[in-house]
């Protein structure tokens, strides 16, 4: 068996990308999507090709209208397949603080994008499917306490 035969029976995962955003008042930015029925942090789906840093920061623009400074990886988090999808490597990057100026400056695509909020965790907790509330929660304290987390569908593992 060659090289590329063995890698064609390797197993496909999706990626996505997001980003941890903060108001001064510590609330974190909630997009609120048109083609799902929940709220998600802003971000997406890596690309064939793209790494997911360069992913987030393309997300970011696309979805925000705004230059953010993507920082260094809070949260991975594995999400086990459903019916729906495959299993995935969800990741959640430091977007750090975005400034009054810069929110004053968000401009969503219409036909992605219905709104977006700023949210204490509570609140994000009620908007966002439970693992990733989970993860936005771990990717909060993981900014708080200067490291990182590896998740399943949310749950810290020991």
């Amino acid at each position: 068996m060659t090289a590329s035969d063995y890698t064609a029976t390797l197993a496909r995962k999706r990626m996505g990308a997001g980003a941890l955003l903060s108001d001064q008042f510590g609330r974190v930015l909630l997009v609120e999507p048109t083609y799902v029925p929940y709220w998600e942090v802003p971000g997406g789906s890596v690309e064939a090709g793209e790494s997911p840093y360069a992913a987030v920061n393309r997300e970011l623009r696309e979805e925000l209208g705004v230059l953010v400074r993507v920082g260094r990886l809070l949260v991975t988090d594995w999400t086990p397949p459903a019916p729906e999808r495959t299993e995935g490597l969800m990741l959640i990057y430091d977007g750090g603080l975005l400034p009054p100026d810069q929110t004053a400056r968000i401009r969503l695509p219409a036909a992605e994008l219905r709104s977006w909020a700023w949210c204490t965790l509570p609140e994000a907790a009620t908007l966002l499917p439970e693992p990733l509330a989970r993860r936005v929660t771990a990717a909060a304290r993981a900014r708080q306490e200067n490291t990182s987390y590896y998740l399943e569908n949310g749950h810290f593992i020991a």
